[in-house]
């Protein structure tokens, strides 16, 4: 089959020459035919050498590269793409955990699929693609899912209606590619039961990118008081209780988050009156609380999803920080994050630097986190390290 040809502007393969997977629309000169939305095109640079095969689409990413090498985009090449994200989660230990169904099995540029994103949930894959590209290929990456070792993934659900963009005009509808039956009412994480709504939740239904930070915190919760900001499915305040923390205090927005933090919480403690959950906006309950709390957890959806509010959201972050050094008691922990892409480490950090700085405590910094293995970053794909967490101690 011959594809398509994208040539770039002189000089403009440089970033692809170091395999950073993205070509931006400004660095194409031409086309040799016109282009279809998420079809598979060669790529060259402006002296007519190869230099990558990959997925187009409309808007600043203009191709998703998937292989350096002049290869066919096929069934056969997806299947192997999996069978090496497949091995990778086997070797982390997190495929035939007992204490462990959730996971997530690839991750986008991490695993070389730029554009797609599976997570397992027990005998369940969910797919979300993000690329006119992948959505095109879904029906081939289901029929490659299936066929993964111990042929156990016995559902493959669909959910790309809030991720695809919308210029392309594909209608994508969510909703089970294979199976849809045999549903598991729950998954294991760390040996914690926790309910998830792949259909109508967010992301893909859970939050398997703070697993070990999670885990972290559980050392951290023996006889404090919690306060778990932003906790859509009460994922921290799982382990906190099991930490055991004094009490736990859950707060999100969505009282439907909240109505499946309580779920969570009966599946693990049953009858256990140490946890609380509420429908409140976090800020505002930040602002109006006087329970004293020594153990703050501060992960709120992203504040910024393009560069155009950055200092807005920024700003959000200071703001938030603040609060929780304001009400934290002293020698308190707080566990802060940002899943924003386009926040560097650094402008996170200076964010919270100057929130501490505005409270004028002493605040030292313990532990600096990322997301979990099962999210890879491409090294040469440093955007894709998009969770950053400091785990601070404040005097």
């Amino acid at each position: 089959m011959s594809y398509k040809h994208v040539y770039l502007n002189p000089q403009k393969e440089e970033s692809l020459k170091r395999f950073h997977p993205w070509v931006f629309s400004g660095a194409i000169h031409h086309t040799d035919r016109p282009l279809e939305e998420g079809e598979i095109v060669e790529v060259y640079d402006s002296q007519n050498n190869f230099i990558a095969v990959g997925h187009c689409q409309i808007g600043s990413i203009a191709v998703r590269i998937l292989t350096f090498h002049q290869e066919k985009i096929d069934y056969e090449f997806w299947k192997k793409r999996l069978e090496t994200a497949y091995h990778l989660r086997r070797q982390l230990g997190l495929i035939n955990n007992p204490n462990n169904t959730v996971y997530r099995l690839v991750h986008g540029e991490g695993d070389n699929m730029s554009g797609l994103i599976v997570d397992i949930y027990g005998n369940t894959a969910v797919m979300q693609a993000h690329s006119p590209g992948m959505h095109i290929a879904r029906h081939e990456l289901a029929a490659a899912l299936k066929e993964l070792p111990g042929n156990f993934i016995k559902n493959i659900y669909y959910k790309s209606e809030g991720t695809l963009p919308y210029k392309a005009e594909l209608e994508p509808e969510d909703g089970y590619l294979y199976g849809g039956t045999d549903i598991p009412d729950f998954v294991l994480e760390n040996g914690l039961k926790f309910r998830v709504d792949w259909v109508k939740g967010q992301k893909t239904g859970f939050f398997i990118d703070q697993r070990n930070n999670r885990d972290l915190l559980e050392k951290y919760a023996e006889n404090r008081k919690v306060l778990n900001l932003f906790c859509y499915t009460g994922g921290f305040s799982a382990y906190a209780m099991r930490g055991k923390a004094e009490r736990v205090h859950s707060v999100d927005s969505s009282s439907k988050a909240v109505d499946l933090t309580r779920i969570n919480m009966d599946l693990n403690f049953p009858g256990d009156n140490r946890h609380q959950a509420f429908a409140e906006d976090a800020f505002l309950y930040l602002e109006k609380t006087d329970q004293p709390y020594d153990l703050i957890i501060l992960d709120p959806p992203a504040f910024a999803k393009h560069r155009k509010v950055l200092r807005n959201a920024l700003q959000g972050y200071k703001k938030l920080n603040a609060l929780a050094f304001e009400k934290i008691q002293p020698q308190g922990i707080i566990f802060t994050f940002s899943c924003s892409q386009v926040v560097s480490k650094e402008e996170f950090r200076l964010a919270v630097f100057s929130a501490a700085a505005q409270s004028k405590r002493n605040v030292k910094i313990l532990y600096q986190l990322t997301q979990q293995p099962d999210h890879p970053i491409n090294i040469y794909h440093p955007e894709g390290e998009y969770i950053k967490g400091l785990v601070l101690s404040v005097e």
